[in-house]
């Protein structure tokens, strides 16, 4: 299996120096062969590069290179034409669409996927059930002690963390958590997923805010290696949270729109010719593609789910 997520620190230099590439290789690919480079917010790198390994294991001909990177690198690299498809966590805005209409272009933009905003503290953290409100709170500045949610807490500063100041995790919570109100200037943000888990694992006062995929695939070892240094928070739509109305960003919850903090996962192609990237988005979308999806432990966009009730009373 080939492995093609570069590293993170590399993302924006490998976008500039795509371009010319994507320009002269304009029409070599077809839909299940020659080379591509897309741009693929990190919130979903471990989800993507599954489906690249996949792809690639079936069409040998293929190559897909795919640039983890902050959302808003993903949405400029498809304007600045460095990339022809990107995947990401919201559709066009009507100003990038009119631009591409000005310039006779007509992205596509497929759902594939529906993922979580997932918060994240330590395991010394006995704090693991919180309200939507709570996490405003939190997140505006209006709540800063672990004291004022539970007044036995010994942790002292809650300290948020973010994975990037320009992630589509950091617009998530300006724009829907948080109701557009302005988020609190004591938070930070580090570079990527995998760094909000470490700093979480070795912060006994951190609140992480990460995307669910990270740490959703129960039997990647890497997302169980990450579980395995932090806890999961559940969280409740009520005014209170208590063990039987609070909700981890768990598959069945994310179905069944028990778990507040969800969203849709977009492909969104910007090339004028059936290539590479309509291949590959026809695969995501596909029954294998979206049984990916389905193991990952998010929610496909097609592939039906089975929910089981378990009754405890018995």
């Amino acid at each position: 299996m080939k492995s093609n997520f570069h590293t993170f620190f590399l993302a924006s230099v490998i976008l500039l120096s795509v371009s010319c590439q994507n320009r002269s290789q304009k029409h070599r690919d077809t839909p299940t062969s020659g080379l591509i480079t897309i741009a693929v917010d990190e919130t979903f790198g471990p989800l993507v590069q599954n489906e690249i390994d996949v792809f690639e294991n079936i069409y040998q001909a293929a190559t897909i290179i795919g640039i983890p990177c902050p959302e808003v690198n993903a949405f400029n690299g498809l304007l600045k034409d460095s990339v022809r498809m990107i995947i990401a966590a919201r559709p066009l805005k009507k100003e990038e669409a009119d631009y591409f209409k000005s310039i006779n272009i007509f992205p596509k933009e497929v759902r594939i996927a529906t993922d979580a905003i997932a918060f994240i503290v330590n395991p010394q953290n006995p704090d693991t059930l919180m309200t939507t409100q709570m996490i405003q709170a939190i997140l505006t500045g209006e709540v800063k002690n672990w004291m004022e949610l539970n007044p036995a807490s010994p942790l002292g500063p809650i300290k948020v963390i973010f994975d990037n100041p320009q992630s589509s995790t950091a617009q998530y919570a300006v724009n829907v958590i948080c109701g557009n109100k302005q988020l609190s200037p004591d938070l930070a943000a580090v570079n990527n997923n995998p760094a909000v888990i470490d700093y979480v694992s070795q912060t006994p006062n951190a609140l992480g805010i990460i995307g669910v995929s990270w740490i959703s695939n129960r039997k990647d070892s890497l997302a169980v290696g990450f579980l395995n240094k932090i806890k999961v928070v559940a969280v409740s739509g009520g005014e209170t949270a208590t063990e039987a109305n609070s909700y981890q960003p768990y598959q069945a919850y994310l179905a069944t729109g028990q778990y507040p903090y969800t969203r849709h996962i977009y492909a969104i192609l910007a090339d004028p010719r059936v290539g590479l990237t309509t291949g590959f988005t026809s695969f995501i979308t596909s029954d294998r593609g979206q049984r990916i999806i389905l193991k990952s432990g998010i929610l496909p966009a097609t592939q039906p789910l089975r929910l089981i009730h378990v009754n405890n009373s018995l």
